[in-house]
């Protein structure tokens, strides 16, 4: 299959599935070896061929739609976002929470094979915890393959995954099993994986950190993007926070959140009372 045939391709079906072709140029070529899979499996020759299947078989969008997953995750990816929430924003949430006498809560949405959930863990366990002992962290991840939730769920790791982690996590977060390495089982607690799409579902909340990076505002056309973003709000307490990933914005409109100054993919949900910290001062000052 030619990267041109694969290319225009995309650029007729990705619309159909509501979806951007602008936020699958990099990775075409891992969507583009599904495709030729699959069309291997139908016995088909051609895109033109799988084309017509398309309009003639409604429910091979369905297939499609699952050949156009992505699924790149890694510990600690974009440092500088981990550790502004590790600088600012958990530190913050933490103190709130306990004076409030709660846990902070996190949605990971579309966390892959748990690689962003468990670095949150980590992050809290080796640098909020010890600061507010009587807090917890309870994180969500949820995605939509069941494959990658089961990963998750397992907690083992190849070394491909750890390029980007803090090197002293090695040594207490990890323990080395059949050539992989696995979280070991006292940092799993309060850190839960649930099948879930989020075009159509999101865990009941509210959460104080929703962390949606590299996939709605990646992947999905403009009005599944201001349907996802509405999904997510609902579930973000006010004075929240919603992270994103390295190249990704919000829609237009969305001035109910606020970007960090010093990280523009951390946005805050602006208080429901209009009391909420000023951001500016959040980018000066650790909080308690």
């Amino acid at each position: 299959m030619k990267d041109s045939d694969c290319v225009e391709f995309l650029q007729w079906a990705l619309p159909r599935l509501n979806m951007r072709w602008a936020g699958f140029r990099r990775v075409r070529r891992q969507v583009c070896k599904r495709i030729a899979r699959r069309l291997n499996e139908l016995g088909l020759g051609s895109l033109d061929q799988y084309r017509n299947r398309l309009e003639s078989d409604p429910a091979e969008w369905s297939r499609l739609d699952g050949l156009c997953h992505i699924t790149i995750s890694r510990f600690y990816r974009d440092r500088r976002v981990f550790d502004v929430l590790g600088e600012y924003v958990l530190p913050e949430l933490a103190k709130s929470a306990t004076a409030n006498g709660r846990d902070v809560g996190c949605w990971c949405a579309g966390c892959a094979s748990g690689e962003e959930v468990y670095s949150l863990k980590f992050l809290w366990e080796s640098r909020i915890g010890p600061r507010f002992p009587i807090t917890r962290l309870e994180i969500i991840g949820t995605d939509l393959e069941p494959v990658m939730i089961e990963r998750a769920r397992r907690g083992c790791f190849s070394a491909g995954s750890f390029k980007d982690m803090p090197a002293a996590w090695w040594e207490w977060a990890f323990e080395r099993t059949s050539g992989h390495y696995c979280v070991k089982d006292r940092y799993r607690k309060d850190v839960r994986f649930r099948l879930e799409d989020l075009r159509e579902q999101a865990p009941p909340g509210p959460f104080d950190l929703i962390l949606c990076r590299n996939l709605a505002f990646t992947y999905f056309a403009e009005p599944l993007q201001r349907a996802a973003l509405e999904r997510i709000e609902g579930r973000l307490r006010p004075g929240g926070y919603l992270v994103l990933g390295t190249h990704e914005d919000l829609p237009s409109d969305s001035e109910q959140f606020e970007p960090l100054p010093e990280c523009r993919e951390i946005y805050r949900l602006g208080s429901a009372s209009g009391d909420g910290k000023d951001m500016r001062n959040l980018a000066s000052q650790k909080a308690g």
